[in-house]
């Protein structure tokens, strides 16, 4: 895989960097008399977090944390978590684009490239302190969102296990002590492809005394933000509804109940795949459809859909208690998510890889903690957790229906399982103030899980028309019916302790260091996606991750600094690797693929230039290198140093991001915000053979908001991917032919093209 760089990517940087100091040297001396108000003032605040699992300032806790408040979200045009994809340091939230709304998250070179259900994830993502145990339909719109924490490093201590490169927290807003609604339209297009109409509203506030309700509609009719060279046609089109209602009663001084129920549901498009020229140098099928990399060009013959319907109730008890005047809290959370794709695997205008898949995940979690102080120095919280997610996963791969004339696959393999999980978690954490200075921390995670799973292999189960020397195509279906017989059959439990020792020195009020060794682990499993007829599906051990961390924070006058140096020990890394097969197209295996070191340096500074104009800057910087091999990684049949010189995949080297705030008075009607943003992410490997890559990435967004005084009203203009960058959500390697030569020949690549430049015009309604 190149290592090149794009000849101007260090000298923005450099700019940047002399920027950023010397504005900390002179910041200082700036007029702060005028009072700020709208997009400059809201960046300034610091935000409430909940990442110790109690409520405290940002700048209070000795983690590395990237957090906003709805009002620095607005600020920001945050509207999914995609928006976020490379704007903070050593962190990458993107779509793995095979099925819509399915995280690839990657925080700190721990990440997964992976669509199989069955794979945990390395960053967990926790909705209103519930977690989502599975990566499927995860990224969610940024409207009426009150807090968003991307917490970087291990967290198993509080947020147990699958926690290993960091988390996302999201909390919703809960009803107001007053009456007030929003109402947001707005629509979008690009170089290519439609429209984009969204429409948004929220209403909330008291029914009585104690009683409030809130409710959220969210609404989006996308035509296509592409298009499909085959037919014409745009695609990524995509219809979504979502309904969320909010109840909060406060029965008593010291009780508050919160119970939300949401409804998603989802109609759109399969993924919009490019075939391109792949890492071993084998083109697409004709030349024509071999596209250029840098190009948004697509050509498919089936362009798929996606259904999803999704339902999630949570419920929340905090009740206040005397005992270390704390307060008790008790979440109970369920979610039912139902799937239904087809996806253009070939990536081609022939059908050789068409791949249709069903996926039913219900899954159900309790905890119970409590949180309090003790003689004014020790905050102690502790708890217990309950996990438990049943999943049926059916995947089917129709292949050679070029030689049917397009009547049906020549070739069928039918595949999944069924995925039982269950587990107990016990922990505890004591932050304990030895005096004004010091700040002694020590926590546990003791979990316990079983698995328990019914797999067919596809490789096991495969039909073949009579041309082809079969009986003729077969049917089964482990969602639907009827279902396929089970060729694996086994279950497993995994035990493990993660603790936390750590200190805070604080040099001031406003400032303090911090270290801290935190344990992390990731669940072992099984794979449902099982190809390869001579392998098992599993189990796959658990991965271990030690985490030593040293950062600064600290807050002045002109904003905020904060620095965080870590080096991470991963033993037993799990990784899907990814490799093209002749027999099924693509073969995907889960092993624990090595033991590796990753270290790096995150710096994100918050700079008042002026008055009314504000910096957003962060750097992040990670070396990651292979200690141990223990799996053919570059598939040249044997496990050598060849293996260890390979890049750990989803770990960029270098990100970095400046962004500018300014606030202008427009004359007696209000006010003018305008941003601009950058943000630069290295070149990194997609696959663990190095074949598979992501090219570095060039993002600028930039738009304008105009506020009435009366707060009612905000009009604005916006632009994304300035630059027209093209990114893939994953760069998968294909085979030279399936099945047959001349008969399936296939070749290229399946990397699912992201929208190109977007410009957009939102208009928002405040009733106050």
């Amino acid at each position: 895989m190149s290592k090149q760089r794009k000849p101007n990517a260090m000298r923005p940087l450099a700019i940047a960097v002399a920027l950023s100091s010397g504005v900390i040297m002179s910041a200082p001396t700036l007029a702060q008399d005028a009072p700020r108000r709208g997009g400059s003032a809201a960046l300034l605040e610091e935000v409430v977090v909940t990442a110790r699992k109690r409520e405290e300032g940002a700048q209070e806790v000795p983690l590395s944390v990237s957090a906003f408040n709805s009002d620095q979200i607005e600020t920001l045009k945050v509207r999914d978590l995609n928006d976020l994809t490379i704007g903070l340091p050593n962190v990458s939230l993107e779509d793995v684009g095979t099925s819509r709304g399915t995280a690839n998250f990657s925080i700190r070179g721990l990440g997964i490239n992976s669509s199989i259900p069955s794979i945990d994830p390395t960053v967990g993502v926790i909705i209103n302190n519930v977690y989502l145990g599975t990566t499927q339909g995860v990224i969610f719109d940024m409207f009426d969102v009150e807090s968003l924490e991307v917490l970087r490093g291990p967290q198993g201590t509080l947020f147990g296990r699958n926690v290993t490169g960091g988390a996302v927290l999201l909390n919703t807003k809960t009803p107001g002590d007053e009456l007030e609604a929003t109402f947001r339209s707005s629509v979008e297009t690009g170089d290519i492809g439609g429209e984009n109409y969204i429409i948004q509203g929220a209403i909330g506030g008291p029914i009585t005394d104690t009683l409030g309700a809130r409710l959220v509609v969210h609404y989006n009719d996308d035509d296509g933000q592409l298009e499909n060279e085959f037919t014409g046609d745009d695609v990524l089109g995509i219809e979504q509804t979502m309904v969320r209602g909010t109840v909060a009663w406060n029965p008593a001084d010291r009780t508050d109940i919160v119970m939300r129920y949401e409804y998603q549901d989802i109609d759109g498009d399969g993924p919009a795949a490019q075939c391109h020229t792949n890492g071993s140098g084998v083109p697409c099928r004709t030349p024509e459809t071999t596209f250029d990399r840098d190009d948004f060009d697509l050509s498919i013959d089936e362009e798929g859909f996606q259904e999803a319907e999704t339902n999630f109730f949570s419920a929340q008890l905090d009740q206040g208690v005397d005992f270390g005047d704390g307060t008790i809290t008790a979440i109970f959370g369920y979610r039912d998510y139902e799937a239904e794709s087809l996806g253009d695997i070939d990536a081609s205008p022939v059908w050789i890889f068409h791949a249709p898949a069903w996926l039913e995940s219900e899954q159900t979690t309790f905890e119970l903690r409590y949180n309090g102080l003790f003689a004014e120095k020790a905050n102690v919280t502790a708890g217990v957790f309950y996990y438990e997610n049943d999943m049926k996963y059916h995947e089917r791969r129709d292949l050679l229906g070029n030689i049917t004339g397009g009547t049906g696959p020549g070739v069928r393999q039918d595949g999944g399982g069924n995925h039982d999980t269950e587990s107990y978690t016990v922990f505890a954490q004591v932050d304990y103030d030895l005096n004004d200075q010091w700040t002694l921390t020590a926590g546990f995670n003791y979990s316990s899980e079983e698995k328990d799973v019914e797999i067919t292999s596809l490789g096991l189960n495969t039909s073949l028309i009579p041309a082809l020397g079969g009986a003729g195509i077969t049917e089964c279906n482990i969602v639907e019916g009827p279902v396929c017989d089970f060729d694996f059959v086994d279950d497993e439990s995994w035990d493990n302790f993660a603790p936390k020792l750590g200190a805070t020195y604080h040099l001031s009020d406003r400032s303090r260091i911090y270290g801290h060794w935190t344990v992390g682990y990731r669940s072992g499993g099984y794979n449902l996606r099982n190809t390869d007829p001579t392998e098992a599906p599993g189990p796959f051990d658990e991965e271990e991750v030690n985490n030593f961390e040293l950062g600064y924070k600290s807050t002045h006058d002109w904003g905020r600094l904060n620095i965080a140096a870590f080096y991470m020990e991963i033993d037993d890394q799990q990784r899907e690797v990814n490799l093209p097969s002749a027999t099924s197209g693509v073969v995907q295996l889960i092993k624990n693929t090595a033991d590796t070191t990753i270290a790096g340096v995150e710096v994100d500074a918050t700079i008042a230039l002026t008055e009314n104009l504000v910096m957003l800057a962060s750097l992040g910087y990670i070396d990651a290198e292979y200690d141990s091999v223990a799996f053919d990684l570059n598939g040249d049949g044997v496990v050598d140093g060849r293996d260890e010189d390979l890049d750990i995949p989803r770990a960029p080297e270098l990100t970095w991001s400046v962004g500018l705030t300014h606030d202008m008075d427009i004359g007696s009607w209000g006010y003018m915000t305008s941003r601009i943003n950058y943000a630069y992410r290295d070149e990194f490997a997609y696959t663990d053979n190095n074949l598979g890559f992501n090219d570095d990435f060039d993002l600028l967004d930039a738009g304008v908001d105009f506020h009435s005084n009366d707060g009612r009203w905000v009009f604005s203009l916006y632009g994304k991917n300035l630059l027209d960058e093209v990114v893939f959500g994953n760069d998968t390697q294909l085979p030279n032919f399936v099945v047959a030569p001349g008969v399936g020949d296939a070749g290229g690549t399946f990397a699912p093209v992201m929208p190109g430049v977007r410009y957009g015009a939102e208009v928002t309604f405040n009733f106050l």
